[in-house]
């Protein structure tokens, strides 16, 4: 399962207090996805005391919200990759199996063909022979 980290779930970690410059630095360095208007929010955050407790339950259920949200998403992204590729491991089984069907009736057409042509070849052989035999009696006659 792939897991989504962005800096709010990093800030998130310690919620009562404000993040210092240096985790803020090795946040920027790449410790984290890094989108610009989380940077903006960390601006923001590292001026905010803790507050009241009904906002830090307040901010704690939207914490929640969002790690469910991200579970849905890698869940999601998981299933589709899994569905994607099972739908293509068949279309691929499928796609063969049709291209070897069409190759045998094809091959089974060139047999009736050559089959017809030796038959014709016979039966041209064997007109050649009767028309020869009739040429030969009337020059006879």
């Amino acid at each position: 399962m792939l897991k989504l980290e962005t800096e709010t779930d990093i800030l998130n970690r310690r919620p009562h207090r404000a993040v210092s410059q240096i985790e803020i630095a090795s946040l920027k360095e790449g410790e984290g996805v890094i989108i610009e208007s989380e940077m903006d929010q960390r601006e923001e955050f590292e001026g905010i005391v803790a507050g009241s407790e009904e906002m830090e339950l307040a901010i704690a259920h939207i914490l929640e919200k969002i790690e469910r949200f991200t579970q849905l998403v890698s869940e999601s992204l998981e299933s589709g990759k899994t569905m994607f590729q099972k739908i293509s491991d068949e279309f691929e089984e499928r796609t063969i199996m049709v291209h070897k069907e069409q190759i045998e009736k094809w091959q089974e057409e060139i047999r009736e063909l050559r089959m017809l042509d030796a038959s014709n070849e016979d039966a041209n052989v064997l007109l050649h022979n009767a028309r020869h035999v009739f040429q030969n009696a009337n020059l006879d006659s």
